[in-house]
């Protein structure tokens, strides 16, 4: 029997350690490299752990994961009011033109109810009006003014 300190082969005892230690490899270079891929492979495993210690670092990457998250929704919400706006402000043009209408239909249907002198008489003012518009302007202030008046003494006020 041989005793465990005695000389043995270089090159033998060197594969039986690598053998036994790493189950089964055949050679020093094998046992190298996987040597080489166990350090590899802790690194990660280490670099994984220091990952989910690092508290502050996993906080400023939640942040701005939800940082994210509200800019798009913020985003959406603007999408959704401009579009709002544009439905709005076609609404608004639409309804415009129904008031035109009505109103140009209202002009015409007194433009046909009214007698021709009053027209005549109405035409006449309307381009004296405007080959001398201070009168004019003097007047229908007086008019407004009147109306006034008169709005506040039916609505009860003295």
């Amino acid at each position: 029997m041989k005793d465990s300190n005695d000389p043995v082969e270089p090159g033998k005892a060197a594969d039986k350690a690598a053998g036994k230690a790493v189950g089964g490899a055949k050679g020093p270079d094998e046992l190298r490299q996987q040597i080489q891929e166990t350090r590899g492979q802790l690194g990660d495993t280490v670099e994984e752990l220091a990952a989910k210690a690092d508290v502050k670092a996993r906080a400023r990457a939640r942040g701005a994961e939800l940082k994210g998250k509200a800019s798009e929704a913020g985003h959406a919400v603007q999408d959704k009011a401009t579009e709002a706006g544009h439905v709005v402000q076609g609404k608004a043009v639409e309804a415009g033109h129904v008031v035109q209408d009505k109103a140009v239909q209202a002009g015409h249907a007194v433009q046909d109810n009214v007698p021709q002198p009053v027209r005549t008489a109405v035409t006449n003012a309307v381009q004296a009006g405007k080959r001398h518009p201070r009168p004019v302007l003097i007047a229908g202030a007086g008019v407004v003014v009147a109306a006034g008046l008169l709005r506040r003494r039916h609505n009860g006020h003295h």
